[in-house]
């Protein structure tokens, strides 16, 4: 449910195309919090406009296709503030790993370790990821959305820095054992 807010806090920031929220927005900006392929951005782009959230404009373009403007509309708008002030509830996290470390008892140490390790090096990919990220000042941006941005990033940040440690700490607790 929480896209069509994404969405419309992005387009609250600066008119964007369906192009430009993925590759400037889901791809580099924001991919790190959440994630939204090519089709459900515009499929949600067309929910957004039959609600009259966004408002659309097309651009003629004669060397090129012509581009679609999404801009946020004041009904838009006082939605997104309105989402803004109320309490989400958490999600329910799915983490297969877990479920899989749950039901482990009957495979060997060194296979629970080798599915441990292979996760640990994705964790850390993605807390590298984190650790690069450089928040961009968008085009109406105050120090005090900086500020917030930042906010958020230490939190994925850490959250992927608790995640390593806590790999780490469970593949040494079972080389550590004696059991194969």
């Amino acid at each position: 449910m929480s896209l069509p807010y994404v969405i419309l806090g992005l387009l609250q920031q600066q008119q964007r195309t369906g192009y430009d929220l993925k590759t400037e927005c889901f791809n580099d900006c924001i991919a790190h919090l959440w994630q939204a392929d090519q089709a459900q951005i515009y499929r949600t782009l067309d929910r957004l406009e039959a609600q009259g959230w966004v408002s659309c404009t097309v651009e003629i373009q004669h060397d090129r296709p012509n581009r679609k403007v999404y801009r946020i509309t004041e009904a838009g708008d006082t939605e997104l503030r309105q989402w803004l002030q109320s309490h989400q509830i958490p999600p329910i996290v799915r983490e297969p790993l877990l479920v899989q470390l749950y039901f482990a008892a009957q495979i060997p140490n060194l296979a629970i370790i080798q599915l441990l390790e292979q996760e640990l090096t994705v964790r850390q990919k993605k807390l590298a990821e984190c650790e690069a990220v450089v928040i961009p000042a968008a085009e109406n941006s105050t120090e005090r959305q900086q500020q917030l941005h930042h906010l958020v990033l230490d939190l994925v940040t850490r959250r992927e820095k608790t995640y390593v440690n806590w790999l780490q700490d469970a593949i040494a607790t079972l080389q550590s054992q004696s059991q194969p």
